[in-house]
């Protein structure tokens, strides 16, 4: 499964990771990386609890990314 990770940096320079589809999965890290890493174990617990627990898991099936270009269009 996918989900969206949205990532914010902190004013101390860390970032914090949350997943909006699976409320209150939140984690952090001092770089990139290591939130990204640290979200997704955080991600795997969360699933495993909702599994465990016989709730269904969220699909995320309408959001797109969709590239664009600075610039004047025509």
């Amino acid at each position: 499964m996918k989900y969206t990770v949205m990532l914010e940096r902190e004013s101390d320079g860390g970032f914090v990771a949350t997943v909006p589809m699976l409320p209150g999965c939140v984690s952090q890290g001092d770089s990139r990386e290591e939130a990204l890493t640290n979200i997704r174990e955080a991600m795997d617990l969360f699933i495993e609890d909702m599994l465990a627990n016989g709730e269904p898991l969220p699909v995320e099936d309408q959001r797109e990314l969709v590239e664009v270009q600075a610039g004047p269009y025509q």
